[in-house]
């Protein structure tokens, strides 16, 4: 049986971005597939604890910021620790992600996604601008017309709702969270225990 990795995150998440090239790496090293599910934050948030950014303590902010910058020296990724366009409204890019799975494949919406992270996190674009996510797309040799017409469609949006509502019944409360086998690994820092719980499956012997 072929390993599934389920994806829960928001394009608008810097952590999510950290993880995501490795996320990948890790899911060929397994031959495992990757769902790729866009959720919406805003809605999981007041309903698991949560708190949007600009809600959270001080000291809190400040601790993100130290982290981001650890991470990033630690990983050497490229990030703008704090972009300009940063909080955004993420949900026409999920939408548009999603569109992608849909029309395009898993593979090719990973690589929409990355453009989607880097154009906030390594170019500081406004990624909640849809002229801006139309160029992302374009840059990539695809029909940006197209692929923003099915993602603005009432079934693309039923499919992010559902998406968010999945999430939350799998108590999903942040962004990354992958889930493998039904087991959470929440954070792009919980990557190698995944990578661990892909690598023992295969040591299992055939039944």
């Amino acid at each position: 049986m072929k390993k599934t990795i389920d994806y829960y995150f928001t394009p608008a998440s810097p952590w999510s971005y950290l993880g995501h090239e490795r996320l990948g790496n890790i899911a060929r090293k397994h031959f495992a597939k990757i769902n790729i599910k866009p959720i919406d934050l805003m809605k999981i948030f007041p309903l698991t604890g949560g708190l949007p950014l600009a809600k959270r303590a001080p000291q809190r902010q400040k601790y993100r910021l130290v982290e981001l910058a650890r991470w990033q020296k630690y990983l050497g990724m490229p990030l703008t620790i704090e972009p300009k366009y940063f909080p955004y409204d993420a949900s026409i890019a999920s939408l548009l992600i999603i569109a992608a799975v849909e029309e395009l494949g898993e593979k090719l919406a990973m690589l929409i996604t990355s453009a989607i992270y880097k154009g906030c996190w390594v170019e500081e674009r406004n990624m909640g601008d849809p002229e801006e996510l139309f160029a992302v797309v374009k840059a990539q040799g695809l029909d940006a017309v197209s692929l923003l017409s099915v993602a603005h469609s009432k079934e693309n949006i039923a499919r992010y709702e559902a998406l968010t509502d999945e999430a939350l019944q799998r108590d999903v409360f942040a962004a990354p969270t992958y889930v493998y086998n039904d087991e959470p690994f929440w954070g792009q820092d919980r990557l190698d225990f995944l990578d661990r719980a892909l690598e023992a499956q295969a040591k299992e012997p055939a039944a």
